[in-house]
């Protein structure tokens, strides 16, 4: 790498770093980043000190899941039709008074399960409403040259805040109760809705002609989709992952990690994991291959080593290592894929295309939260182990055989 090229890396981050509107769309999704890590944690103790069983508690997280599945496609039209950033204001500012009423409930005494839940349905929708919008953002916010740092600081800053959200949640809630925990998830909410009225994105004037309707315009998301064979791959891929990668964190992870180690050594293994999700944000920084998303794809495979660590090693250093190695490569594609749609997808459609990609990846999720458990116990832990390591890194290895993949180049 010449010296130039060096000097002039750095430089990028700074000027995307000097836009007004990116900064503003960094610290609201920061601040929002850190309050979302605070909420799970703080509503699994409100369900249990409420009385709740673990039944219930899975009912009222399935609840909050679904209602985000329902609402992204519908979010992705009206992120489309209307300014994104009111977009994004309407749903911090609405939920700031979500939560806040779910934390006055908790602290004066009057909240109950179901209450808990319906809140958790409104602020699934509100999440949904706004999420594409919020992806859809960062391309207006810098000029084209400083896109790519854009994308890598907004994950790496938003990967970060999870860190110690997730960290001072626990905290919070040992201190002064999941209450006051969902206070300060209710007050980040107040914090990004106000950064994201410092946004300043001039309204284009649409053409004077009927706008058709939503299915029309989901069925024209869904046109943009197909219409890229590396779209509708990958998004497949993430599908695929969350069917098989999600019910070994959620369900069989714990067990495993605590029969042979112990609790405290499954919290290291999410740092670890945590850890290498930094990692990669930060590497994405400086690094900047041609064939970003191909490279990415290949990196994906890695996210087969913390699954197969749980496998087959005793050794603690083994599944930490495997927990970075997944997180490292699995940020790396984050970021070349999400640069990758900022820069081929044509504006008036990205939200669309973006509310595809979230309904790609999560709606297979509860369906392997829910499989893993009897297919688990029919194999046994550590063959369905095996057998989800070699499918993560497989599928990700025979995507890079793709044309449209190897042949997708970075601007």
């Amino acid at each position: 790498m010449s010296e130039t090229a060096t000097q002039r890396r750095p430089s990028r981050v700074r000027e995307a770093l000097a836009s007004t509107n990116f900064r503003a769309l960094l610290g609201g999704t920061t601040v929002g980043a850190f309050g979302n890590a605070i909420t799970p944690v703080a509503l699994a103790f409100a369900v249990l000190h409420l009385g709740g069983t673990a039944s219930q508690l899975g009912l009222v997280v399935a609840a909050f899941a679904a209602a985000e599945v329902v609402t992204l496609l519908f979010g992705g039209v009206l992120g489309d039709r209307v300014p994104r950033q009111l977009m994004m204001q309407g749903s911090s500012f609405a939920t700031a008074a979500t939560q806040g009423l779910m934390a006055l409930s908790l602290v004066a005494g009057f909240a109950t399960i179901p209450m808990i839940g319906f809140i958790g349905v409104v602020n699934g929708c509100l999440g949904a409403l706004s999420g594409p919008s919020s992806q859809a953002m960062t391309r207006q916010t810098v000029p084209e040259e400083h896109l790519p740092s854009a994308v890598a600081l907004r994950r790496l800053s938003q990967q970060t805040a999870q860190v110690l959200g997730f960290a001072g949640a626990g905290v919070l809630v040992a201190a002064f109760g999941p209450g006051w925990a969902i206070a300060v998830d209710a007050a980040t909410f107040v914090v990004a809705g106000t950064c994201f009225t410092f946004i300043r994105i001039p309204r284009v004037t649409p053409e004077a002609k009927a706008r058709p309707s939503l299915l029309a315009e989901l069925r024209e998301g869904a046109a943009e989709v197909f219409r890229h064979t590396w779209l509708w791959l990958l998004i497949g891929q993430a599908l695929l992952y969350h069917l098989f990668y999600g019910g070994v964190q959620g369900v069989l992870g714990p067990i495993v990690v605590e029969d042979a180690w112990s609790e405290a050594a499954w919290g290291w293994a999410l740092s670890a994991l945590m850890a290498g999700f930094i990692l990669g944000g930060l590497v994405s920084l400086r690094w900047r291959p041609r064939r970003g998303l191909l490279i990415g794809t290949w990196l994906l495979a890695l996210t087969a080593a913390f699954p197969l660590a749980m496998a087959l090693s005793d050794n603690l250093a083994v599944l930490l290592l495997g927990a970075a190695l997944h997180g490292f490569g699995l940020e790396v594609f984050s970021v070349n894929w999400d640069l990758s749609i900022q820069q081929n997808i044509a504006d008036e459609k990205l939200a669309r295309v973006y509310a595809f990609d979230m309904v790609g990846s999560f709606v297979a999720r509860p369906v392997g939260l829910a499989l893993t458990g009897p297919i688990s116990a029919v194999l046994g832990v550590t063959e369905w182990l095996v057998v989800v390591a070699l499918i993560m890194g497989a599928s990700s290895l025979l995507a890079t055989f793709a044309p449209s993949v190897r042949a997708l180049e970075r601007r």
